[in-house]
């Protein structure tokens, strides 16, 4: 299925669709914040080829790089097929609701990484059926949503960049606040985190 997929064009279009509630997180200098806000050791500054990996790394284990929002053991990740640069697949796991986090629900999202310009897309889905034949369906509590994750700015001086549009039948106010706290929160969001710790053996106090 995700290979007849235009991810980026249905993220687009539901971006500017007016029915629907789209956030912008604030773009996040990473190495100006570990200076700023961080203890590193041994000292480190990312690259852009460095925060694509942790990205293309957090897209096919949600459940290891975000454990605040997805439940432990419960992502899947089904085979992903090549086009060149790009590599779909989808994955399915339980995750907190936007505005209630003491709840989860189900997940599905058709992944697309385009590793020459640095975009990952997730669009989500209400239904999957897998290749080994199982059924799987949205759980209930919020819209579906799409998500973007990308890296810009220089090579040496990365930006980690973050949209997401629910597919709401108007705006929602108060699902677009759900994401006031990520918007202001003055550290690095945790999969960076985890990445520094997993996979680049830093030690990170904050400051």
């Amino acid at each position: 299925m995700t290979e007849t997929l235009d991810h980026r064009a249905v993220f687009e279009q539901a971006w500017s669709a007016p029915g629907n509630t789209p956030v912008d997180l604030p773009p996040v200098r990473v190495n100006d914040v570990l200076r700023e806000r961080y203890e590193v050791r041994p000292p480190f500054a990312y690259t852009g080829a460095q925060l694509w990996d942790m990205e293309v790394r957090k897209a096919a284990a949600p459940d290891i790089y975000i454990p605040t929002v997805v439940k432990p053991g419960s992502a899947e990740k089904f085979p992903s097929v090549h086009h060149g640069k790009l590599e779909d697949f989808t994955r399915v796991s339980e995750q907190r609701l936007w505005a209630a986090p003491e709840r989860y629900a189900t997940v599905i999202e058709h992944v697309r990484l385009d590793h020459e310009n640095r975009q990952a897309f997730f669009i989500g889905a209400d239904r999957f059926e897998a290749p080994d034949g199982r059924i799987f369906t949205a759980g209930s509590g919020q819209p579906i949503f799409h998500v973007e994750h990308s890296v810009a700015g220089p090579e040496d001086d990365p930006l980690n960049l973050w949209r997401i549009v629910n597919l709401t039948g108007g705006p929602d106010d108060a699902l677009a606040a759900a994401f006031d706290d990520l918007a202001e929160d003055p550290y690095l969001r945790v999969f960076i985190e985890v990445h520094l710790r997993r996979d680049l053996g830093r030690e990170l106090v904050r400051r």
